[in-house]
C-alpha cells in the first residue's frame, strides 16, 4: 500500500515544469511567478480562492464558481478589480498560453494585496488586490480509496471563521491533516460542533446506508460545488440522500463511503479509525453517481 495518498493526488506530467503562472494580469514563468512578502495573503492568509476543472475546453459549472467567488469577496469586503467577465478572461487567457484543453486544474487566488507595514489593519493593504491564477496539467491518480481518522479539529461556528468561506486561512484545516497522518490515515474527518459526522480536511463527505446517500447538514462544511451536483444528481436519478445530522456509529455501519471536491469529483473512502467501510473498495452507489456526474459534467 503506498505510504503517502491524498485526495489531490494527479499524475505526474513534465509539461508542468514550463507552465505560465497569472500574476496581476502578466504571464510569468513559474520561477518568476512571485508575491511580496508584504501580500496580504502571504502575511496573514487575507484572501480567498477557487480551485476548477477544465473539461474538453470547457470550465466545468463556471458560473457556481463565479456565484462563490464573488460571494467571498463581498463576505470579506474585498473588492477584487475586475467583473466576472474580466475573471474569466484571465481564466481563458491562462488556459490558451499553457495550451490547456482538458485535465487541467486552476487554483485562483485573490488576496487583499501588498500592505504598506506588516500588520493585520485592512486599510494598511493600499495598492488594490493580488490576483494569481496557477494552472496545471492535472489528471486524478489515486492509487487506493482514502483512509481517514477522525481528529478533534473541528468545522467551526459562523461567527468565528464560517467554514463556507473559500479563504486563504487553512490553519484549521491543515492541522486536523496532521493529526490523521499522525494517527497512520491519509486524511482527517472532522466533526462539527455537535459532534455530528461533518467534513474532512479537504473534501466534502458522503455515506451510503442500504441504497440511500447521507450527508451533513451543511452548516459547518464548505459550501461546495461538487457536493451539491451530487446531491442533484441523485435526486434527479431518485437515489435517495438526505442532508441529515449523523453520528461516527451511523458511519462506521455505512456500506459506501465517498469524499466530493472539484479535483477528484467522487473518491471513494476504504477505512474510517480503522474500521473498513463496507467492502472498503469503490462501491455500486459510488459508481452510479459518478456516471452520473461526469454525464452532467458532459451536459454543462
Amino acid at each position: 500500500m503506498p505510504p503517502e495518498v491524498s485526495t489531490h493526488q494527479s499524475a505526474e506530467d513534465l509539461r508542468n515544469n514550463d507552465i505560465l503562472i497569472w500574476v496581476d494580469g502578466h504571464l510569468r514563468p513559474k520561477a518568476e511567478a512571485t508575491v511580496s512578502v508584504y501580500d496580504s495573503g502571504f502575511m496573514l492568509g487575507d484572501g480567498i480562492w477557487e480551485g476548477l476543472r477544465l473539461y474538453d475546453g470547457r470550465w466545468a459549472f463556471l458560473d457556481d464558481h463565479m456565484d462563490r467567488l464573488f460571494e467571498a469577496a463581498k463576505a470579506i469586503d474585498l473588492d477584487i478589480g475586475l467583473d466576472r467577465a474580466g475573471v474569466i478572461a484571465a481564466l481563458e487567457d491562462t488556459r490558451r498560453a499553457n495550451d490547456m484543453t482538458t485535465d487541467a486544474h486552476a487554483r485562483l487566488m485573490i488576496t487583499r494585496g501588498v500592505k504598506v507595514r506588516p500588520f493585520q489593519h485592512p486599510s494598511l493593504s493600499q495598492s488594490g488586490p493580488t490576483m494569481v491564477i496557477i494552472m496545471e496539467h492535472s489528471k486524478p491518480s489515486i492509487p487506493r480509496p482514502i483512509n481517514l481518522a477522525t481528529v478533534p479539529h473541528q468545522r467551526g461556528l459562523p461567527m468565528t471563521q464560517d467554514p463556507k468561506l473559500n479563504s486563504h486561512s487553512k490553519l484549521n484545516c491543515i492541522l486536523a491533516c496532521i493529526a490523521a497522518q499522525k494517527a497512520g490515515a491519509d486524511e482527517a474527518l472532522m466533526l462539527d460542533v455537535h459532534g455530528f459526522v461533518n467534513t474532512t480536511n479537504a473534501c466534502n463527505f458522503f455515506i451510503v446506508r442500504k441504497g440511500a446517500v447521507w450527508t451533513s447538514t451543511g452548516d459547518y462544511c464548505m459550501n461546495g460545488i461538487t457536493r451539491q451536483k451530487v446531491i442533484d444528481v441523485c435526486r434527479a436519478d431518485g437515489i435517495p440522500v438526505f442532508e441529515r445530522n449523523y453520528s461516527l456509529v451511523d458511519t462506521y455501519g455505512a456500506d459506501e463511503a465517498f469524499l466530493t471536491g472539484t479535483f477528484g469529483a467522487q473518491t471513494p473512502v476504504g477505512t474510517i479509525d480503522g474500521r473498513a467501510i463496507g467492502s472498503g473498495q469503490l462501491g455500486p452507489v459510488t459508481t452510479r453517481i459518478r456516471g452520473l456526474y461526469k454525464a452532467l459534467v458532459e451536459a454543462a
